[in-house]
């Protein structure tokens, strides 16, 4: 069972961020769904929805208060985080950080940040596990 069902966003400009979401969920292999006043991208069972705000003008959401922080999703490879983190900047994403190693985290630990007009933060990911020792 996924640790999440779905995931409901609100954002300030319901046009603009389906034109900055959706080469990004389309990329990660998502299928779109336009509803009234809504739109939704599907993998498998789990889901991504973006509503407009019910009070236009009241984003873009602050990073570091109170609220989201940031929705990390895991990929294959540095490629396919260099990739997606292209895309996203393409579609009008503002690059906070990376791609890059993050050593903090630990020394396989490879990611990039991005920002969209309403405050919401993406992160592309890529932590192998660690190499199993010999014998």
């Amino acid at each position: 069972m996924p640790l999440f069902d779905h995931i409901g966003i609100t954002v300030d400009d319901l046009p603009r961020a389906i034109a900055q979401f959706d080469p990004v969920m389309q990329a990660l292999g998502c299928t779109r769904q336009d509803a009234d006043n809504s739109v939704a991208w599907y993998l498998d069972e789990e889901e991504l929805i973006l509503f407009p705000a019910r009070e236009p003008g009241t984003g873009p959401h602050r990073h570091g208060q109170v609220g989201w922080q940031h929705l990390a999703f895991p990929v294959g490879s540095r490629t396919e985080v260099d990739r997606l983190h292209q895309i996203a900047t393409d579609a009008g994403w503002t690059a906070v950080s990376g791609p890059k190693l993050f050593p903090r985290f630990n020394d396989r630990y490879y990611a990039s940040f991005v920002e969209d007009d309403n405050g919401i933060r993406l992160e592309f990911m890529h932590n192998p596990p660690r190499e199993s020792a010999p014998g």
